[in-house]
């Protein structure tokens, strides 16, 4: 037997623990050879170690190079800054990897979605460079680099390449941001010379929203900046039923963290209701980056055949089940 694989484990905030728990369950059920390692961040780690993003969280992924994490918890205007930007810029993640498939028995507008958002990670507005210029006048800085826009579009190209998929859509707002957003698609542009087999095309970010929404099916792989893929790949997630069927991954050069993209709903939390099935595809997203293609494939479609089928489902999703009902209708489905 090849050596156990380790990977860091963030359970979260709010529902996080709850729907990390069905995760390893469903894990638990394939035999795979991986270890577990547990850290915080968030709420937790301020109450532990008081700072929301500990140094010994990411030495343990720096080490390890694979991490999967639930929900965790940002304020709003106040406190301390989101850790999800955080971690990706600590860990250098540039890139965000957000299918979104539509499902048989998920209620929504459409039935044939089959897309994925590739986001750069680590710099945009998300740069987080604000200072009050005077009482009552704040500046946002926007930072797009030549280096971070060609190797998120070499990513999104090699992607497709190995995915198999048929066109990329450059999206921007480079008719008014013609310095900023006009550097990224010259890079875009420079890179796409490169893969002749990929169709691409471009499109304005407010009229790729109207698009998306008039005829998703027309788009397979969206390539843009750190902002416009922060609401894109959500309003995706809407086209095919919500944000707890959006799986996501954070990728670098040097490692990779696999998440879910909803809150942690501390709503929710402690009543069994939550639905795992974003973090569930999220970890099966984690396997195949592993290698471990086989298995990756059996728990989607696993989560697939649970979810047509409608019987054991949670609220979200149409049904009355609880967290554990439906986990263990997934493991059932698994065929192992």
């Amino acid at each position: 037997m090849s050596e156990a694989k380790t990977v860091v484990l963030i359970r979260g905030d709010g529902i996080g623990p709850e729907i990390t728990d069905a995760v390893l369950k469903v894990l638990d059920c394939l035999k795979l050879n991986l270890r577990f390692i547990e850290a915080e961040i968030g709420l937790k780690a301020v109450e532990r170690f008081n700072d929301p993003l500990p140094e010994d969280t990411l030495n343990l992924l720096r080490e390890y190079k694979v991490g999967l994490k639930g929900p965790t918890t940002t304020a709003i205007g106040t406190g301390f800054k989101s850790v999800n930007v955080g971690l990706r810029k600590a860990l250098d993640l540039y890139a965000n990897v957000r299918p979104a498939v539509s499902m048989t028995g998920v209620k929504s507008r459409y039935e044939n979605v089959n897309l994925v958002t590739i986001r750069e990670n680590t710099e945009g507005l998300y740069s987080g460079i604000e200072h009050e210029v005077v009482p009552g006048v704040v500046e946002s800085l926007k930072i797009v680099t030549r280096k971070a826009s060609t190797r998120i579009a070499e990513f999104a190209f090699n992607y497709a390449r190995e995915q198999g998929h048929k066109k990329i859509t450059f999206v921007h707002k480079a008719n008014i941001m013609k310095l900023s957003d006009g550097l990224s698609l010259e890079c875009y542009r420079e890179v796409a010379k490169n893969f002749p087999e990929i169709p691409v095309e471009e499109k304005i970010v407010d009229a790729m929203a109207m698009e998306l929404v008039l005829h998703p099916e027309k788009f397979d792989l969206l390539l843009m900046e750190n902002l416009y893929g922060d609401i894109l790949s959500d309003l995706c997630a809407g086209l095919v039923g919500g944000l707890g069927l959006a799986p996501s991954g954070n990728i670098g050069v040097n490692g990779a963290v696999f998440e879910a993209v909803h809150g942690s709903a501390p709503d929710l939390a402690g009543k069994g209701s939550a639905n795992p099935t974003a973090l569930l595809l999220s970890a099966a997203m984690m396997l195949d980056y592993l290698g471990l293609h086989r298995e990756a494939q059996q728990i989607d479609a696993a989560i697939k055949k649970t979810i047509a089928q409608g019987k054991f489902v949670t609220a979200d999703l149409g049904g009355k089940s609880s967290t554990l009902e439906y986990t263990s209708a997934v493991i059932d489905h698994l065929g192992v």
